[in-house]
């Protein structure tokens, strides 16, 4: 899958994630898909996906379709992917079915996403969360959050550690590869 992560420490967000791509027991490196990335720049936004491959395309056009997707708080994140759940599954034939006892149709989305008001993580039942230090998503995320955790309240900078957590992923997580991909930003009023 992938190793995905943010951090917020000082003025600074970042967001990155490995550039490996799995489909099965393929593995698809950075250098045989061009400028693909798992972090996408939709509404102002940073956002890293993992999942279905498909997903960036998907988001991509799904986001288009909205008027004035919002990513700025808990619960503009939250009305921007509850808006955009129709789109999916009308427009991209989204199939919103996990578990037969889950309360909601699933989305299908997992993402991590920072801009200038935070860090916030998206999970497929449209459950979001702002976090205030740093986080992880895909199958290296316990190998992130602990890089992250140990290194957190020492000297390095949001991105820093940002890297640090994905290059954890990557040496112990099989579906995660490099190179790191790094976007950093300045919190609004910083």
């Amino acid at each position: 899958m992938t190793t995905i992560t943010v951090v917020r420490k000082g003025d600074e967000v970042a967001i990155a994630a490995d550039s490996m791509t799995t489909f099965g027991d393929t593995r698809l490196g950075r250098s045989y898909k061009g400028e693909h990335d798992k972090i996408l720049h939709l509404a102002g936004s940073w956002i890293g996906i993992c999942g279905s491959s498909a997903h960036h395309l998907v988001l991509e056009s799904a986001m288009a379709q909205l008027s004035e997707p919002r990513l700025g708080s808990r619960m503009e994140v939250y009305e921007t992917f509850r808006r955009l759940h129709p789109v999916l599954k009308e427009h991209a034939y989204l199939n919103p079915k996990e578990d037969e006892g889950d309360p909601y149709e699933s989305s299908q989305i997992t993402a991590l996403i920072v801009n200038e008001t935070g860090i916030y993580g998206v999970y497929s039942l449209r459950e979001v969360f702002e976090f205030d230090r740093f986080w992880g998503i895909g199958s290296g995320r316990n190998y992130a959050l602990g890089a992250m955790y140990s290194a957190y309240d020492g000297e390095g900078t949001a991105s820093q550690i940002a890297a640090l957590g994905v290059m954890a992923g990557i040496e112990f997580d099989t579906a995660s590869g490099g190179p790191v991909v790094i976007h950093t930003l300045k919190l609004a009023g910083a």
